[in-house]
């Protein structure tokens, strides 16, 4: 166990130092006057998560999916299949022959990001796609945009060949991919219901209108909405700057060591699977978990902002959405945790809510898309009372403990904390 921590510790404080890094890539012809992009940088994502890649201008009739190996039988996804029939996390499309999608063959667990400062090359996707480990790689584009007045994580993808790197209520959801197809915005379940972009809602950016045709948790972290690629090439979203790579039976410490040395200097990894958990023990020391007084210091500053309105991805100090309300509240206390939802439910031992106490943190998984994923937190404030900011629409407030959809109490431990962000 303890060379399995020691390891864990090394990957951690290496993709930290690569993700002090954060890179802005030039557009070109392709970015619209008027429009407000950035270049996606990589997030850590319980515990390390990046958003994505970025990669080469292959040629333009190099597949979007690289397999390493052929697989029997596999059918290869390009675009121009017939699609399948179901679906059911999707709005009706609005076009009426929006371009086919080929159908799900198979599900593929992503693994790694890499991000890179320039284009890669043809021959370092190869590369990359030949490493030991490496089973596929995908290329997609990507970029903050902003939408609906909230700054958004996008990518820009091939609906036939990225479903399969999604989580399967997402991946087999026919309807929503030929919605995706025809031009519409599939936006994550988080930012549609917490943060009021509706299913069906249009949305005005770079001289376009979209419409939210589907929820769509990709299951990667920070990205909150996917576009197809002439659609991201509309919006100005710089083409082939993202590759997602899926290694199933990689030690991801010694592929991201070795996609380092292949790619560009300044260029980042960083891994979204295996989730790595806090360290589990016995017995935890008082000295792993905050003082009272910064118990009492985080409860004071959040009780205070009670009324104060949620708008999602706000961090304070006058707006919150539920994972800025605490990342805000614990760092007046000098407890520094991490920015999402579900980075905050590995940064501490978890516990039964009979055990919580006032200042652990509640959990819940409210995502139909995602079953598995943790959507929503709020903080114990004691005697079945919790403090969170719910949705776009609501305030700051103190309610009663739902047990709805609960996934679990955590305790804060500040140094476990440290390490996740």
């Amino acid at each position: 166990m303890p060379d399995r921590r020691t390891r864990v510790s090394h990957l951690i404080e290496e993709a930290r130092q690569d993700l002090a890094y954060r890179p802005r890539v030039p557009y070109g012809a392709a970015r619209r006057p008027g429009s407000v992009l950035s270049v996606v940088a990589v997030l850590a994502v319980a515990v390390l998560a990046a958003t994505l890649v970025v990669v080469s201008q292959l040629p333009d009739d190099a597949p979007e999916t690289i397999l390493r190996r052929p697989v029997a039988g596999q059918v290869q996804q390009e675009a121009g299949r017939a699609p399948r029939q179901g679906g059911t996390t999707a709005a009706e499309p609005t076009k009426a022959a929006p371009p086919p999608v080929a159908p799900l063959t198979t599900i593929r667990k992503p693994n790694l990001f890499v991000v890179s400062n320039k284009p890669l090359s043809s021959a370092v996707v190869a590369k990359v796609a030949q490493v030991a480990g490496v089973r596929a790689v995908e290329r997609a584009d990507a970029a903050e945009v902003s939408l609906d007045g909230k700054r958004v994580q996008t990518l820009g993808v091939n609906p036939s060949t990225f479903r399969a790197f999604t989580p399967k209520p997402t991946a087999r959801s026919d309807r929503l991919w030929r919605n995706v197809s025809a031009g519409e915005l599939a936006v994550s379940f988080v930012l549609g219901n917490d943060g009021g972009m509706s299913l069906g809602k249009t949305v005005s950016t770079a001289g376009l209108t979209l419409r939210v045709g589907a929820y769509a948790t990709m299951g990667m972290g920070a990205i909150d909405a996917v576009v197809s690629r002439p659609t991201a090439r509309a919006l100005g979203i710089p083409e082939d700057n993202a590759l997602v790579v899926s290694a199933p039976r990689a030690d991801s410490a010694e592929l991201r060591r070795t996609l380092l040395r292949i790619l560009p200097k300044g260029s980042q990894v960083a891994t979204i699977n295996p989730v790595l958990s806090a360290p589990r023990r016995t017995v935890w020391s008082a000295g792993a978990f905050m003082t009272a007084l910064q118990v009492k210091t985080a409860l004071t500053a959040a009780i205070g902002k009670l009324g104060r309105p949620y708008v999602w991805g706000a961090e304070g100090p006058d707006t919150f959405d539920c994972s800025g309300l605490v990342q805000w509240a614990y760092g007046q206390a000098g407890v520094k945790v991490p920015r999402v939802t579900h980075q905050q439910f590995v940064s501490g031992p978890q516990i039964s809510l009979a055990q919580a106490q006032p200042g652990d943190l509640l959990f819940w998984r409210h995502d139909p898309t995602n079953p598995g994923y943790v959507s929503h937190v709020a903080i114990y404030w004691g005697n079945g009372m919790m403090l969170h900011a719910p949705r776009t629409g609501d305030v700051v407030k103190l309610v009663p403990v739902s047990t709805r959809n609960f996934a679990g109490a955590v305790r804060i431990s500040p140094q476990i904390a440290a390490k996740v962000l």
